[in-house]
């Protein structure tokens, strides 16, 4: 128990949910990963995730999800927390990619509502239940009901954190904020709530929220990291300046399905080739103007 009560006070702040760099041949860009990755930690990013939603995970094979976990494991060399993304759809593809997270030596597996599926409440129970027996450690669920057709109800996830001493916390992709508020509520306010919504970062942060998993981290991380680092110092007003700084920001990512402008912005500033795989793709060409125009605020943008 004392090594979960730990974890919950290490894996607090900005953890950057990474994304998959593709070459133009679609294969992957470990490199680019690795060069991505240096960048997030010297620019203050409180933690590293990979594979998950901003990580293309479902684009990728589960030999390949193994290979970016390896990778970016060495590429964080234990400067910061990693907690790779080892949900699927897929029950025992979950078993095996967390358990494989596990003997890597990871710092928690992040593990998703499977999605498509829609598993009912008690479906989803024995489930995350099952994936927390099967490895010792932290385990964070992760519930995007716009993403997986499901969400996770409070109640079902309070069972979860009674019964699983591993499950730490979660991340909430959920627009409810009347439903994360009970999250802390029923599951404790020592329970460790990330946001996934962007706009929900700063308020989270202000009911006791740990941190967020947030994709804009992937292009001004240093901004995402400053907002925790300001409300955990106390600054409040600050963190709220910087909430409001950003939202121009948030909303152009989010103008097109995630990842697809954060790959664009990325391209754009030369960290990868703006490359998803089918059936994603980049954004429409005037939804790329408007990100580059947005983009331009914040960052320097190289020439076209």
């Amino acid at each position: 128990m004392q090594r979960y009560e730990e974890a919950k006070q290490r894996l607090r702040g900005s953890i950057a949910p990474i994304v998959t760099p593709f070459y133009e041949d679609f294969t992957l860009d470990l490199d680019s990963l690795e060069n991505l990755i240096n960048w997030h930690i010297e620019s203050g990013s409180h933690g590293v995730s990979v594979t998950g939603t901003t990580g293309e995970p479902s684009s990728l094979t589960v030999d390949e999800r193994v290979r970016v976990m390896e990778r970016a494991l060495k590429a964080v060399n234990r400067r910061v927390p990693f907690v790779p993304g080892t949900g699927s759809t897929n029950h025992e593809e979950t078993l095996y990619l967390t358990k494989k997270a596990e003997e890597m030596g990871v710092d928690a597996a992040l593990v998703i509502v499977p999605y498509y599926n829609k598993p009912s409440q008690h479906a989803l129970y024995k489930h995350f239940k099952a994936v927390a027996d099967s490895v010792s450690i932290p385990i964070i669920v992760y519930n995007i009901p716009g993403r997986t057709g499901t969400n996770l109800e409070v109640k079902t996830l309070a069972r979860l954190a009674e019964d699983c001493p591993n499950i730490i916390g979660v991340k909430e992709s959920n627009k409810d904020f009347e439903h994360v508020n009970r999250v802390l509520l029923h599951c404790g306010r020592n329970f460790n709530l990330y946001s996934g919504i962007e706009l929900l970062c700063y308020p989270m942060l202000a009911i006791g929220g740990a941190g967020s998993i947030s994709a804009t981290a992937n292009i001004v991380p240093d901004k995402v990291a400053e907002i925790h680092n300001a409300w955990f110092d106390g600054d409040h007003q600050k963190a709220l300046e910087l909430h409001y700084e950003l939202m121009p920001l948030n909303d152009v990512l989010f103008r097109d399905t995630n990842p697809a402008p954060v790959k664009a912005a990325l391209g754009m500033l030369g960290k990868i080739k703006p490359v998803l795989r089918l059936p994603m793709d980049l954004p429409a060409k005037e939804i790329q103007t408007e990100v580059r125009e947005v983009l331009s605020r914040y960052v320097e943008v190289p020439v076209e």
